[in-house]
């Protein structure tokens, strides 16, 4: 490559624009990378929001640290943002943290608990009726307005987010990324220099494949040069299986609401021989509720912790006040890699050189034994215009059974909520795992409950609830 080659008027829509959390790390990392510059067009529903990223992005032009150079400017419709683009990065909070509240909390009352509540349980379930139909709208003006773009998708549910991306404009070139596999692959690190004294071995000398859906990943290879890492795995499970293990670089579960000892993880490995290339928070969710949520007693003696949307809102609170900060130059924005791809991946596409990274994608025979178009997450190769799957095998059927029973109340989620289809949707309800332990009259009651908590968000007489 040579890199001395540098792309220009690269143009950028970012739906979900307002953020303060996905939008900063974006700046971030287009500062620091030197090889592309150009616009980024800020949408949000919140037009201040999205304002004042303007503001702090475009701070940060002239800065002696600063080497990427962008121009920030907040646009009031999809149409303005989407002209253009070459590329539409999505993160949005579909709803409120109200809405969030009621996904996490209200199923507390039943004795169900959820660690995050975004993806699978009854919390995921929820948020996706009333986000879907924000991606339909979405899928609905890319293909109007940016149909060549390549769309970058963060939000959660990951699967369901992509998946509705393909059912609205099947020649979308959309992909999903989540860093959950990053994770797994630091831990390997931490594991080299715990097991063999091995230091400074970076997340990416750690080859693996990787199977499997969004946020429920597995890999069945993994090797650090030319090493296979399964037998050592064992070994570091059999070693911290009961204590867990955090490592120097890790935060602990304590005190931090996003840390897990891994204890989850080992268990996995333990009953299904592969490892689990999730955090705990997320894996336990895609479980029978008895296995690791049954109690906040039980999570505890797993060593993880359940995320409070209460904490959420405060940490909210405590970025609305930065974000002030940052505008108005009481304080300056600190440039710090993420560690996530998103500009690589954008780099790739541009032909700025290849990279392989995990991606959430349609099925088209990339992974085995799961129904075609289904998104899965594995390997793929990212080059000029391409992103092309990796073929990733098939799980092991123990695994695969479990990964196909969400795949399929995934798609029958979808569909509930394109069709405003309320028996359908409480049919996919029904059949999640970690409702099994409720009968099915108090599992009716628990999801009126939840769609009259969120019913400024969906659409349709369908949906109607009947209040208790």
């Amino acid at each position: 490559m040579n890199k001395t080659k540098h792309v220009k008027d690269v143009q950028i829509a970012y739906i979900g624009g307002g953020s303060r959390g996905w939008a900063w790390g974006l700046m971030s990392d287009l500062a620091l990378e030197e090889n592309v510059s150009g616009t980024v067009k800020l949408y949000d529903i919140n037009f201040d929001a999205a304002q004042q990223n303007e503001i702090i992005g475009n701070r940060l032009r002239g800065r002696d640290d600063v080497i990427g150079q962008w121009d920030y400017e907040a646009v009031g419709t999809l149409k303005e943002a989407l002209t253009g683009a070459d590329f539409v990065i999505i993160s949005i909070l579909p709803g409120t943290f109200l809405e969030m509240k009621s996904d996490v909390h209200t199923p507390e009352q039943y004795g169900v608990y959820q660690s995050v509540g975004d993806t699978v349980g009854p919390g995921g379930l929820v948020r996706a009726l009333r986000t879907i139909p924000l991606f339909v709208e979405i899928a609905s003006q890319i293909k109007e307005h940016a149909p060549n773009a390549w769309v970058i998708n963060y939000t959660n549910p990951m699967s369901l987010c992509t998946r509705t991306l393909y059912e609205v404009f099947s020649e979308i070139k959309a992909i999903g990324c989540c860093h959950e596999v990053f994770g797994t692959q630091k831990l390997l690190a931490m594991m080299l220099e715990d097991m063999e004294g091995l230091e400074n071995v970076q997340r990416s000398d750690i080859k693996v494949n990787v199977l499997g859906i969004n946020h429920f990943t597995w890999l069945d290879r993994a090797s650090y040069q030319n090493i296979d890492l399964f037998p050592l795995y064992q070994k570091f499970v059999d070693k911290y299986y009961l204590s867990g293990f955090e490592g120097k670089q890790a935060g602990n579960w304590m005190n931090d609401h996003f840390a897990s000892a891994q204890r989850v993880k080992f268990d996995l490995f333990k009953k299904f021989g592969l490892i689990a290339a999730a955090g705990d928070r997320h894996l336990a969710e895609f479980m029978p509720n008895t296995w690791y949520l049954q109690s906040p007693q039980k999570v505890k003696e797993w060593k993880f912790g359940l995320t409070p949307v209460d904490w959420r809102i405060e940490r909210g609170k405590e970025l609305y006040e930065k974000g002030q900060r940052l505008a108005n130059g009481a304080e300056d924005f600190v440039l710090r890699p993420t560690g996530e791809e998103g500009v690589q991946m954008i780099k790739a596409l541009l032909g700025l050189g290849d990279i392989t990274s995990n991606v959430n994608f349609p099925n088209r025979g990339q992974m085995g034994g799961v129904p075609q178009n289904a998104i899965v997450e594995t390997n793929a190769v990212f080059s000029y215009n391409s992103v092309q799957p990796i073929l990733s095998g098939e799980l092991p059927t123990s695994i695969n059974n479990m990964v196909n029973r969400h795949i399929h109340i995934q798609e029958m989620t979808l569909q509930a909520a394109i069709n405003c289809d309320k028996e359908l949707a409480l049919l996919a309800f029904l059949q999640d795992p970690l409702l099994s332990s409720l009968s099915r009259e108090e599992v009716e009651e628990l999801f009126e409950k939840m769609l009259l908590n969120t019913k400024n968000y969906l659409s349709g007489r369908e949906f109607e609830t009947v209040k208790n």
